[in-house]
């Protein structure tokens, strides 16, 4: 930040001229003369000492621009304050940057060689008197105050200023994983002053231990200092969890760090002892967490591992081993832990064993932090509410690696332990980069469970183990139930030949389902945090009253009565509302319709979301043939349906939820053909294509074949003059038979006759007359081809030019 030096200039005979008339009114003709040299000195004397620009940058008045601008960038990286602790390094980046301007441009570099001036209205006092000037200057030393002004602002300062927005879209959500202090100030604040050198070293401090600063500036942001409450400067506040607090105490080192600590809840970390330490360890299971114990000498929990525990609390359980104290003396010996250096250990489900250790002097915050994201999740961790599930199998994306979850479906019985315990130790031995192991119980997740295994005869075993992938986050998944799982030898090997075949071909998670929201196992935990926050929050009210005025104490209550309000309204809204479950059971079935319909088997393929909430399917006739598909811009492609005036308004539906997700590209187009009209140029069309697949051909009464084009699906790239197929697949009728993309990809290989008749007729196992349902299920494998076709995996048949479609096929 460039702190520019602003002087009052006076026209000299103006003054002169005040001067004369004053003396002619109030004073004699020799007072005035006193007065005329007191001005001239005090102009003299307050014009600030010389300053060369030559000299501060070091080079000579000959010295090109190029030479000046490499000079002014290596001392202004030497003397910037940020990375320079001399205290004069302040003044003299200033004067650098001051210098470069002046000598940076060509009109203020001649205005001081021949002037000695630095612009028009600033002179340096070298040269002033060898030139005749009109105006004399004050040096604004004279008014040289250390205020907190826009100008002058220090530079630790300024990288912290807040803003309104700023605050409310990144420091609050933020305050949920780590502190704030925040001071406020405001210019001519002679209080201020006062506390910037402790402000400075507790910044220094807090900042490399994690806790974040700001500064917000009254004059400039008065609407945030409202919304936090601050009415006068300067102030210090604290903000967790979304709160403010107020520092009412003296601006002291020690104070403002015991604040800080004072801002955190009390009970994130745990005193472990030789008593409690097997309490402590063995609530993995409950807890669902990995818990980490740090071993230090001193007595009192370090600020850096409360900091740390605060941002990690939803993810790992801490606790804290007094080295000093002889009750711990036999955890110590245990764990062969070194007393000349604090050592940090996380345990997961072997209690008996650290999962992973760190153990060094003086550790820093980057080292911490790594170490904890490293080991957020137990070995096999419960799927205990969404936020966990959404964390350990997250949506697969287009531009990413695939991630697979193994997921046990099991139970919190005694008879289940054994298998639990043999699920572990297989996911100890095949731990893998792309696939994430968890489990589930089935009691208290039943509607996810429900899905998982609704193809499962239920007189199977409820322990099972399925694995799936999860597509985007409506609840789209492909999984497949692998094996009834009891623990045996067997039941691992098939295990791990599954996992093997899935990771050459994806494709064996023949099944998709809509994944409902899991149910949150801890909700019943509600009432206790509720009861902890309340006594956090009375402990501030108390303080509050006792410290700030009734002005200031507004907001606090007016947020604790509209807590209550609520609370108790939705409690009794609920106790009179009849129909409430069937409110809720609606929209859920709503949005679980809508995200069926707008996610058509993709997560992340879709590079783009949709913009509509509908699909425009154009018809394919001779007026839209040229502009759709001969003229198509290179790169774009037309997705076409081959339907029948019959199946038109069943297929049309399909398709649209099929190829929702899709929309969002702008190089695909989508129409359909009606092949009552245009039968001629399907078969035209698949001729030319010589290497497409066999299609499979139906005799009519009078012995003809008849090829059923119902259900296919064309992508044509009329740039490339190429085209992808898609052969519908009754999943309505075979669950296992393969899906469309492998036979659209598999069969492709197998060459076409471009003669269709020199195959035998082969008589269809089908009925003519094909129901509503089974016209429905023809595009169940549409989402994933269409995936296939925007990873360009599918196989392409070449045409030399496309056919005509200007003749209509007669009805017969």
């Amino acid at each position: 930040m460039v702190v520019h030096h602003y002087r009052a200039n006076v026209n000299m005979e103006e003054k002169l001229s005040q001067v004369t008339v004053m003396a002619r009114s109030k004073m004699s003709v020799p007072l005035v003369v006193v007065v005329v040299l007191s001005v001239l000195l005090t102009g003299a004397t307050h014009a600030g000492p010389e300053m060369d620009p030559y000299k501060i940058l070091g080079v000579t008045r000959s010295a090109s621009q190029a030479e000046i601008k490499k000079v002014y960038k290596r001392l202004a990286k030497e003397w910037h304050p940020d990375k320079n602790k001399n205290p004069g390094a302040e003044d003299m980046f200033i004067k650098i940057t001051k210098s470069y301007e002046i000598l940076s441009n060509e009109d203020k570099r001649a205005n001081y060689d021949r002037y000695g001036q630095t612009d028009d209205t600033q002179p340096y006092s070298g040269n002033r008197y060898g030139q005749r000037h009109d105006s004399f200057y004050f040096d604004e030393s004279f008014f040289n105050f250390p205020f907190n002004s826009k100008n002058h602002r220090d530079f630790a300062d300024s990288k912290y200023i807040l803003h309104f927005n700023q605050y409310v879209s990144d420091v609050v959500p933020d305050s949920y994983k780590r502190p704030y202090l925040i001071k406020i100030t405001s210019d001519w604040c002679f209080s201020c002053i006062h506390i910037e050198p402790v402000w400075k070293e507790v910044v220094q401090e807090m900042e490399a231990l994690g806790v974040g600063i700001g500064v917000v500036d009254v004059g400039y942001e008065r609407r945030l200092a409202n919304h936090l409450g601050a009415h006068r400067t300067p102030s210090i506040l604290g903000v967790i969890n979304g709160k403010v607090t107020f520092f009412h105490y003296a601006v002291a080192k020690e104070h403002l760090r015991q604040f800080v600590e004072d801002l955190l809840p009390q009970r994130l970390v745990e005193r472990v002892t030789d008593k409690n330490d097997l309490q402590f360890l063995n609530s993995w299971h409950e807890l669902n967490k990995p818990h980490v114990l740090l071993f230090d000498q001193v007595p009192v929990v370090p600020l850096l591992f409360k900091l740390t525990a605060f941002a990690y609390k939803d993810y790992l359980q801490f606790g804290y081993v007094d080295q000093g104290l002889s009750e711990t003396a036999n955890l110590q010996k245990q764990f062969n832990i070194n007393t000349y250096a604090p050592t940090m250990l996380v345990f997961k489900e072997n209690i008996d064993k650290p999962a992973d250790i760190i153990q060094a002097k003086g550790m820093k915050k980057q080292i911490i932090d790594e170490f904890m994201s490293n080991n957020k999740f137990l070995l096999v961790p419960r799927l205990v509410n969404q936020k966990l599930f959404d964390e350990l199998c997250p949506v697969k994306q287009f531009h990413r690696r695939r991630k697979y979850c193994v997921l046990l479906i099991t139970g919190d019985e005694e008879t289940f332990s054994f298998g639990n315990q043999a699920f572990l130790s297989f996911a100890s031995t095949n731990a893998k980069e792309v696939v994430r192991y968890a489990y589930v119980y089935q009691r208290l997740q039943q509607p996810l469970c429900d899905i998982l295994m609704q193809n499962k005869d239920s007189a199977q075993s409820p322990t099972q183990v399925v694995i799936l992938e999860r597509r985007n986050a409506a609840g789209k998944a492909l999984f497949k139930p692998v094996t009834a799982w009891n623990g045996s030898e067997e039941d691992k090997q098939r295990l791990l030949e599954e996992l093997e075949r899935l990771q050459k071909d994806p494709s064996i998670l023949i099944h998709d389902a809509m994944l409902p929201e899991l149910n949150n196992e801890f909700a019943s935990m509600f009432v206790i945090r509720w009861i902890y926050a309340s006594y956090d929050y009375l402990s501030e009210v108390i303080d509050d009253i006792l410290h700030n005025n009734w002005r200031e104490m507004m907001p606090l209550l007016s947020l604790i009565f509209s807590a209550l309000f609520i609370l108790f309204g939705t409690v009794v809204i609920q106790a009179f509302s009849d129909s409430s479950d069937d409110k809720q059971t609606k929209p859920k079935a709503k949005d679980g319709t809508k995200a069926e319909n707008g996610s058509p088997g993709t997560g992340g393929t879709s590079s783009r979301p949709p913009k509509k909430n509908f699909v425009e399917v154009t018809e394919l006739t001779d007026i839209t043939y040229m502009s759709n598909l001969v003229k198509l811009r290179p790169g774009h492609m037309n997705i076409v349906l081959v339907l029948t005036d019959a199946s038109k308004n069943i297929l049309l539906s399909k398709f649209a939820k099929e190829v929702y997700s899709f929309t969002g590209s702008l190089t695909l187009h989508f129409s359909f053909l009606n092949i009552d009209k245009h039968s001629h140029w399907m078969n035209t069309l698949l001729e030319y294509a010589q290497d497409a697949t066999q299609i499979d051909a139906e005799e009519d009464d009078s012995g003809n074949h008849k090829i059923d084009y119902t259900g296919y699906v064309l992508a044509l790239n009329g740039h490339k003059k190429y085209l992808c197929l898609f052969k519908p697949v009754y999943t309505g009728e075979d669950l296992d038979n393969k899906s469309s993309e492998d036979e659209g990809g598999a069969s492709g290989g197998r060459s076409r006759s471009s003669s269709r008749d020199d195959h035998p007729p082969r008589k269809s196992n089908r009925s003519r007359s094909i129901s509503t349902l089974q016209i429905h299920h023809k595009l169940d494998r549409l989402g994933l081809w269409m995936e296939r076709l925007m990873e360009g995996t599918l196989p392409r048949y070449y045409i030399p030019a496309w056919p005509g479609l200007d003749k209509i096929t007669p009805v017969k």
